[in-house]
C-alpha cells in the first residue's frame, strides 16, 4: 500500500497552499475532497468486496502523518472517513452496498451515543444531536451513535447492559448546525448535526443485525484503539510541519540587536535536538506496537491485551509528545509564530485541538497504567 503513501505526499504542496482556504471556509472544500477521495482515503478501511482497500493501520497512520505535514484538518477529516468506512463491516452486504455506493463515497460519523433510537416494526425511530461532525458536510451519509430501546425500555446486550450502536443516516435526511467556530482543525467542518423522528432500516445499524465481521486482520483490531491511531497519526504530522517550519525560520531569524540567526544559536541547536529526538521516539514507539498488532491480527488470533493495552500507551504518548514538540517550536520561533501568515501558529492551535479527543484523553493513560501495575481496569475502550 506504498501508493497511499505516496499519493498522500505527492497532496503536500497543494494541500500547503490551500490551507489558508480550507482555514477561512471551515470545511474542507468539496474539490479537494473529491482529491482525497479520489487518491483513495476514505476508503483505505472498507471491506475489499465493496470495492474498499482494506489497508492496515500501518498504512493508515503514514497516510494522516503524511497529510498532516501540509494541512491537519485534511488529514483529520481522511482518518474520520477512513475509519467510519470500516463500520460498513458490521452491517448485511446489502446494505453497507447502498451506502458504499461508489469508490469516492465518503462515510463520516460519531460513535458516540448522544441519540436515540426506538425500534418500531418498520425499523429504528431516530432522535439525536451529535458533536464534531468531521468532514460530515461532503458525506453522502452520516453516522450517530444511539442508545437502543423498545417500547421505551432500554434494550440490553448480553450481559444486561443498555445497547449502543451507529445508525447511518442519508446526509439529505440530516440538518448540520453551524456550530464550528474554534480555535484549531477549524478546516475539518467537525460541526453538529440533528435528525428528528427519522425512521432508519434495522440494516442500517451497525453491529445490529450483523455482530461479527469477516475474519479479516484489519477488523481484528479493537474499533477504539482503530480510531485512536487516527488522532496520533495526525498530531506525529503536525509535529513534524512545526520542526520543518522552524528550522526554515531559523535561517533568516535575528533576535532584536542581534546579528546572529536563531540557527546560530546554541538554544536553538538544543531544542531542535530535543525535539527531534522526542518526536522520533515517539514515532518509532507507536510504529512498533502497530507491527505487534498487524502481526497478531494477520495470524487469525484475538489481539491480546497486552498489546492493545501498549498499542493505547503509545498512541497517547505520540499525541502527548507531539504537543511538546510544537509548543516548544512555537516558542522558540518567538514574535513571528504569532502572526496569521505563521504556519506555527496553526500548528499549535491544530495540536492542541486533537489533545482533546477523548480517546487520548488522560483516562487512557489511566487504564494502562492500572493494568501495568495488575489493578483491575475495564479494557472495553482499549
Amino acid at each position: 500500500m506504498t501508493d497511499l503513501v505516496q499519493a498522500a505526499a505527492s497532496l503536500h504542496d497543494t494541500l500547503i497552499a490551500r490551507a489558508p482556504e480550507i482555514e477561512q471556509a471551515r470545511r474542507i472544500p468539496a474539490d479537494l475532497s473529491a482529491t482525497l477521495a479520489g487518491a483513495g482515503f476514505y476508503r483505505m478501511f472498507v471491506p475489499e468486496t465493496l470495492g474498499g482497500l482494506e489497508a492496515s493501520p500501518i498504512t493508515g497512520v503514514r497516510v494522516f502523518e503524511a497529510l498532516a505535514t501540509a494541512e491537519a484538518s485534511s488529514a483529520w477529516v481522511a482518518f474520520i472517513g477512513a475509519t467510519t468506512g470500516s463500520a460498513l463491516a458490521w452491517m448485511p452486504e446489502d446494505a453497507a452496498r447502498e451506502i458504499f455506493a461508489t469508490p469516492d463515497t465518503l462515510v463520516t460519523g460519531v460513535f458516540a451515543p448522544s441519540g436515540r433510537a426506538e425500534r418500531t416494526d418498520k425499523g429504528f425511530r431516530v432522535n439525536g444531536r451529535w458533536q464534531w461532525g468531521s468532514g460530515s458536510q461532503n458525506a453522502r451519509w452520516v453516522a450517530g451513535g444511539c442508545m437502543l430501546s423498545e417500547a421505551g425500555a432500554p434494550i440490553t446486550n448480553a450481559a444486561g447492559a443498555p445497547r449502543n450502536q451507529m445508525l447511518f443516516f442519508r446526509a439529505e435526511d440530516v440538518e448540520f448546525l453551524d456550530t464550528w467556530h474554534v480555535s484549531g482543525l477549524r478546516g475539518t467542518g467537525s460541526t453538529d448535526y440533528q435528525v428528528h423522528d427519522l425512521l432508519v432500516p434495522e440494516t442500517h445499524a451497525v453491529g445490529w443485525l450483523v455482530e461479527d465481521p469477516p475474519p479479516r486482520p484489519l477488523y481484528r483490531f479493537p474499533f477504539f484503539t482503530f480510531l485512536a491511531l487516527g488522532i496520533a497519526g495526525v498530531a506525529l504530522g503536525i509535529a513534524r510541519a512545526a520542526i520543518n517550519e522552524l528550522v526554515t525560520l531559523a535561517a533568516t531569524k535575528k533576535r532584536a540587536g542581534s546579528a546572529s540567526t536563531l540557527a546560530s544559536r546554541s538554544h536553538t541547536h538544543t531544542e531542535v535536538a530535543q525535539a527531534e529526538a522526542a518526536l522520533r521516539s515517539a514515532r518509532a514507539f507507536l510504529f512498533e506496537m502497530l507491527d505487534v498488532g498487524w502481526e497478531q491480527a494477520c495470524s487469525g488470533d484475538a489481539i491480546t491485551i497486552e498489546c492493545r493495552r501498549d498499542l493505547r500507551l503509545a498512541t497517547t504518548h505520540a499525541v502527548q509528545a507531539s504537543t511538546q514538540v510544537v509548543n516548544a517550536m512555537y516558542t522558540l520561533a518567538g514574535g513571528a509564530a504569532v502572526y496569521e501568515s505563521s504556519p506555527m501558529q496553526r500548528h499549535l492551535r491544530d495540536v492542541h485541538v486533537a489533545t482533546q479527543h477523548i480517546m487520548v484523553g488522560p483516562g487512557t493513560l489511566e487504564t494502562v497504567g492500572r493494568l501495568l501495575v495488575g489493578v483491575d481496569a475495564s479494557t472495553a475502550m482499549l
